[in-house]
């Protein structure tokens, strides 16, 4: 099954919760007061224009770039686990996923490394995970909190700047402890295909950065870049994942339904009230963080509390971040005989980076 499948199938589970919701809560005019229509715009206007920057190659050009001055199999790791790291940042967790990982898979194969292709692999989803907390776009929970909160974008960075730091510590760490060999690192394609989508990619990304600042409405900026493709490029159009803007309309209008039920909202109000964190963290391992964030989100306005809950909430769990199941989806594909071991060490680091981080969570006591 691939990961479109389970987005899919995922998305199907979201809609029954949304209708089962509507029994309680008949539909009416207020429901589309539910939908928060800024997030979704901004949500698809990114992930055009990533899928822009996908298109040209531009990531596979930088990572090749970089991998040319590398001499040792501790370098090409260090390498291929900090691409995602940083790029997550700017790019989504998922973009980084899904571009980084294969192309990892051809550099190790190509360099006789493919030992090392269960270990990388899974620091690299680590690193996409929490590397996309430190800004409002590296990730669709914080980009959905982000709007809600009102937090500017320092505040966003400072909030998760200690835990990008221990977490960048932690990879530099498990890297540095690999063995190292002497390799010849075999040219990895650099896929670079011109500078047009380029461009048109870069200006998008700009108007983008308008919507984040509050210096343009989302909305004005997801019609442009809808018609500027309708006319330009259909197939990138028709690639957005829209079954994550449907995930996100089916929680709306759960949330918006469960908090019109008084004792409901009371009991999970009540709950959440000062153990935000905690909460998301494990609400993330059960249902994922992008739909933890909308729905304890409707109950709680402690931002800073569920933004740093969601986002160490991607830790644990194969499904904690559904960004996840694309490196498991991709190891799995090409490596089928290595789901066990890569299994066993993704849920070994993922609940030491998770236990790590909530231990500095406590130390801080700020959220």
């Amino acid at each position: 099954m691939s990961f479109v499948h389970a987005r899919w199938r995922f998305v199907r589970r979201e809609t029954v919760l949304a209708a089962a919701s509507m029994i309680l809560v008949p539909p009416d005019a207020g429901y589309l007061s539910y939908i928060d229509w800024d997030t979704l715009s901004m949500l698809f206007s990114l992930m055009a224009v990533m899928k822009g920057f996908q298109k040209a190659g531009l990531f596979e050009f930088l990572g090749s770039g970089l991998l040319h001055h590398t001499r040792t199999s501790r370098g090409m790791m260090l390498v291929l686990v900090f691409l995602p790291f940083v790029c997550s940042m700017v790019v989504t967790n998922d973009v980084s996923l899904i571009t980084f990982v294969p192309f990892a898979l051809v550099v190790l194969r190509l360099a006789g490394q493919e030992k090392l292709v269960v270990p990388v692999v899974v620091m690299q989803t680590v690193a996409a995970n929490l590397g996309s907390m430190l800004t409002p776009m590296g990730n669709p929970q914080n980009l959905y909190l982000f709007n809600r909160s009102g937090m500017g974008f320092g505040e966003v960075a400072a909030l998760h700047l200690p835990y990008a730091l221990l977490a960048a510590a932690g990879l530099l760490a498990l890297c540095c402890l690999r063995k190292r060999e002497e390799t010849a690192v075999a040219a990895a394609p650099a896929g670079f295909s011109g500078t047009r989508p380029l461009i048109w990619s870069a200006a998008g990304f700009v108007l983008c950065l308008f919507g984040i600042f509050n210096l343009l409405p989302p909305v004005f900026i997801a019609a442009v870049v809808a018609l500027f493709l309708l006319f330009a490029d259909r197939r990138l159009l028709l690639s957005v994942d829209y079954s994550l803007l449907g995930t996100f309309i089916a929680f709306f209008i759960f949330i918006g339904n469960l908090g019109s039920i008084g004792p409901f909202r009371d009991f999970l109000s009540s709950v959440l009230s000062g153990h935000e964190v905690p909460v998301a963290v494990l609400a993330s391992q059960v249902i994922s963080n992008v739909p933890a964030a909308l729905l304890l989100s409707g109950f709680s306005d402690n931002w800073a509390g569920l933004m740093v809950g969601c986002n160490l909430g991607g830790l644990g769990t194969l499904i904690a971040s559904m960004a996840s199941l694309i490196s498991y989806k991709l190891v799995a594909r090409d490596y089928p005989a290595e789901k066990g071991r890569y299994f066993k060490q993704f849920t070994l680091y993922n609940l030491g980076f998770l236990a790590a981080l909530l231990a500095l969570w406590w130390l801080l006591g700020t959220t």
